[in-house]
């Protein structure tokens, strides 16, 4: 069955539409993992000083 030019059109919309929406999502959850990762690594950071400063008392 042949489709019309606006089925064809719409069906290639919505595809893009879909791919686009996956992308962002991904680099949304990239850009959420670093910001965790940064925020663990001062997290730690500040733990250490803490013992290092009870350690010399």
């Amino acid at each position: 069955m042949r489709r019309s030019r606006n089925e064809v059109a719409r069906w290639r919309m919505l595809r893009q539409v879909k791919f686009r929406r996956a992308r962002w999502l991904e680099s949304q959850s990239r850009r959420y993992k670093r910001i965790h990762a940064i925020r663990h690594q001062l997290a730690q950071q500040q733990r250490r000083s803490i013992l290092f400063i009870t350690q010399d008392l």
